[in-house]
């Protein structure tokens, strides 16, 4: 938790930004400080372990655990764009972050969100080709057509924000700077600038709903498909074994859109700063820190490759 400094002029300077914060209260400065360090350790090597067992496995170098690999390190670049600051501002009582700081933070942020998204509706395609079309899953999802997708997913991601960043740092900003919240986000730089901002939320709205609804339309469609061969299959266990490989990639589509619609698809008028803080500590803590879990070490053959190379540690 940040403590919220009254005298906003410590340690700022006309080229800095004030960010508030999680909470103004000093008791829970430090027990804020270990929870959120104990999260981002766990991100970290949640992440990392599956990165790196994927990476060193041949044995899973498929299309699905590319993806994997792929969300894991998206995982670790956008958490670590937010939760290192955070717990330097607890620990040093300083809240302000430089200007260029504050937008590439913000630019960083959104590409990561922007790659993630893509990442999972390509997992989502992956399954259904596995389910629907699995005699052809082989001609269907190649390496090579997989590694495009991720590539592709990345490459999106950092372009898209770009614009976003260029239009925002040639805004004004009022004399206070006061950003009412825990990083640089879209909308709460928005808030505090006293320039004309309706071409940058035209340009976020525009850009938003294309990707989001373009990915989403992609994931809705291979989960109609999943859903109509699953029900198909005569067997239960059958029915049971074939929904098992994606429940747990379709816990983490339902909240990560949760959150970023909740986010981002709506006007600044509707911006709520407590609402927000706490939707976006479940977008920047809580998704990456269920990744693992829920997604992936969930998964047998993950489980197996853990233990092979704790295996090999041991000689």
């Amino acid at each position: 938790m940040i403590i919220h400094h009254k005298d906003t002029s410590l340690n700022f300077n006309g080229t800095d930004f004030f960010i508030e914060g999680l909470s103004d209260a000093p008791e829970l400065q430090y027990p804020g400080f270990f929870i959120f360090l104990l999260i981002y350790l766990a991100i970290i090597f949640g992440n990392a372990s599956i990165f790196s067992v994927i990476c060193l496995n041949s044995n899973l170098h498929t299309p699905m655990y590319i993806f994997l690999m792929n969300l894991s390190l998206v995982d670790i670049v956008y958490t670590s764009t937010i939760l290192p600051k955070l717990l330097n501002m607890v620990l040093t009582k300083t809240n302000t972050i430089s200007f260029w700081g504050c937008v590439y933070q913000m630019y960083l942020f959104l590409a990561m969100a922007c790659a993630e998204v893509l990442l999972l509706s390509a997992m989502a395609y992956d399954r259904y080709v596995a389910i629907c079309h699995p005699l052809h899953y082989i001609s269907l999802m190649s390496l090579r057509q997989s590694a495009g997708m991720a590539v592709t997913s990345w490459s999106i991601g950092f372009l898209d924000p770009s614009g976003h960043a260029v239009l925002i740092s040639r805004l004004s900003f009022c004399a206070s700077r006061l950003i009412d919240h825990f990083f640089c986000d879209v909308i709460p730089l928005l808030k505090i600038s006293c320039s004309d901002t309706s071409e940058v939320e035209l340009i976020t709205y525009l850009e938003g709903s294309f990707i989001l609804s373009s990915a989403f339309l992609l994931t809705l469609v291979s989960y109609i498909f999943i859903i109509s061969t699953i029900v198909k299959i005569k067997s239960a266990e059958g029915r049971l074994k074939a929904f098992s490989t994606c429940s747990s990639h379709l816990t983490c589509v339902v909240i990560f859109y949760g959150t970023i619609i909740c986010l981002y698809m709506r006007p600044t008028t509707s911006y709520t700063p407590k609402q927000d803080k706490f939707v976006a500590l479940l977008y920047a803590v809580l998704v990456p820190v269920l990744n693992p879990f829920i997604y992936s070490l969930k998964n047998q053959e993950i489980k197996n490759a853990f233990m092979k190379f704790k295996v090999k540690l041991s000689y």
